[in-house]
């Protein structure tokens, strides 16, 4: 077997290769049409950031099997022309778990302690103590959006300085939580009694200004914001205003909606500290991140289980190509699961009916679970470390399985339960290739699962359909399929209605204001 390992990767990593038997070939970044003459040779290839593995490349790579990212993010690889290929993609996503965590702290204190501010003052020959005054962390409250790896890490060392923690995570339970020490509490709690704020989330539709005007209405005075997660959560001018209104005493940002930032009013605020999206940036997190690679990926060579695999499970070839047709379809069932179910999840029941419970049915309910977690985990969430990260927030899990299915050939049901709240979704392939969801908490469709779809439980009565397509075409909306399922004339059924434009949420409120409509939402697949 031969690796290529470009983009100055750590030679730590070269040194696993070669300690699995694995010849290893060190190169710097070539340009594309090199790359592409270079790589038929290789069996596998691990890059950082820098090499682009586009498409081209796949298809110039004759004996690939596995392409090892030295890092999080897999961005800079088509993972879909890997996959179609049928070629593993890896990261490292422990890798810069502690580097991440330790900034954060670092940030906490640098804006407790107005550390910069000070040295800058300092260096230029002031001597300004008392403008300088901070804060203690040791009795204050530390609010933590997202419990994930980092959240954790953090979470354990602000606790060793005296800190309170309290905890807004939706796939976090209570018991897991008072293992941890930590108070689980809902948004609009953590905004009101946290003194500072630190995000773990991804960026998602959910996140997105998450740190916004509105919520920046509800925080205790002089609370102290912190973002080393993603830009984009924070609406950076409305932190500006809350602290130009002397709402938030401070921020400290490391990552920004813009990279590098272009709008600086925050960044200039004196009372905001900033770095350039530092938080993976140690020499320990880089050589971490490439040994973590090396390690799996010289573990893929070889035929032995691995893990961190970002596009298909670990199982075996025969079982991948009969259940290669449902990885999409199981995923947009957790996709619409978890939009539907209201509370924090607490179980997921998957069961299969037909030929497909006669397999090994654990890549589909990872994907399942992938689609659950996805929106919401700031780790990145595969077919290997779904049912972990479930696991790990005491969310239970279940399969069922039953061979004779009456109504179709193989169907994939997934109930998520939340707070007492139970939501049942279910869908098949027609001609093996279409996929349909065709139940929603016992009631019939058969509606493709893509895109932007409002899902409406109402009266069965006339008038009400119309009604809604009369909010949706005033509002420039075009619906492009509508069907209702219904288990008796003049009872409750449910309406769902596939649109071809993002729907603003004021017009979904206008929809659920439509007399006989019991609710109204918005669902993204």
């Amino acid at each position: 077997m031969k690796v290529l390992v470009l983009d100055n990767v750590s030679e730590k990593a070269v040194a696993v290769l070669k300690e699995n038997g694995i010849e290893a070939d060190v190169s710097p970044t070539l340009p594309l049409e090199e790359l592409c003459a270079k790589i038929p040779a290789y069996d596998g290839m691990i890059v950082r950031s820098q090499t682009k593995v586009t498409a081209e490349v796949i298809d110039a790579a004759k004996n690939m099997k596995v392409i090892g990212r030295a890092g999080v993010g897999v961005d800079n690889i088509d993972v879909n022309a890997a996959t179609r290929k049928g070629i593993i993609v890896m990261n490292a996503p422990d890798g810069n778990t502690i580097s991440t965590a330790e900034h954060t702290v670092a940030m906490i204190m640098a804006l407790a302690r107005n550390v910069p501010q000070a040295h800058a003052s300092l260096k230029e020959g002031k001597w300004d103590r008392k403008k300088y005054t901070g804060v203690e962390v040791n009795g204050k409250t530390l609010g933590i959006i997202g419990m994930g790896r980092i959240g954790t890490e953090v979470a354990r060392r602000m606790q060793g300085m005296g800190m309170n923690i309290l905890v807004m995570d939706p796939f976090l339970t209570t018991e897991k939580a008072t293992m941890t020490g930590v108070r689980l509490v809902d948004l609009d709690t953590l905004l009101a009694e946290a003194d500072f704020i630190t995000i773990h989330t991804p960026l998602t539709a959910e996140t997105k200004g998450l740190i916004n005007a509105e919520n920046l209405k509800k925080v205790k005075k002089g609370v102290r914001i912190i973002n080393c997660a993603r830009g984009g959560i924070v609406d950076e001018n409305a932190l500006a205003d809350a602290i130009e209104a002397g709402v938030v005493a401070g921020a400290a940002l490391d990552v920004y909606s813009e990279e590098p930032p272009t709008n600086r009013r925050l960044i200039e605020l004196p009372q905001v500290v900033v770095t350039p999206h530092l938080g993976a940036s140690t020499a320990e997190a880089q050589v971490n991140v490439a040994v973590d690679v090396a390690v799996e990926m010289s573990r893929a060579l070889k035929g032995e289980p691995f893990k961190n695999a970002v596009n298909i499970p670990s199982v075996r070839p025969e079982v991948l190509n009969a259940l290669r047709p449902y990885f999409s379809l199981a995923e947009k069932l957790g996709m619409l699961a978890i939009q539907l179910v209201d509370g924090r999840l607490e179980r997921v029941e998957v069961e299969y009916f037909g030929e497909i419970a006669g397999y090994e049915a654990a890549p589909l309910t990872n994907l399942v679970l992938k689609g659950v977690l996805m929106r919401v985990m700031e780790e990145e969430v595969n077919l290997v470390n779904a049912a972990f990260l479930a696991k790990q927030r005491g969310i239970k899990i279940s399969e069922r399985k039953e061979t004779a299915d009456k109504d179709y050939n193989n169907r994939i049901v997934v109930r998520a339960f939340a707070n007492g709240d139970q939501r049942v979704v279910a869908g098949t392939l027609f001609r093996e290739k279409d996929e349909r969801v065709v139940e929603i908490d016992g009631y019939h469709f058969e509606v493709v699962p893509h895109g932007n779809l409002i899902i409406a439980p109402h009266l069965d009565q006339p008038g009400i359909i119309g009604q809604v397509g009369n909010i949706l075409g005033a509002a420039g909306i075009n619906i492009a399929f509508m069907q209702v399922g219904r288990k008796e004339v003049g009872g409750t059924a449910i309406m769902v209605l596939t649109v071809d434009n993002p729907v603003p949420e004021e017009i979904v409120k206008k929809i659920a204001e439509v007399k006989g409509i019991k609710s109204a939402r918005l669902v993204e697949l």
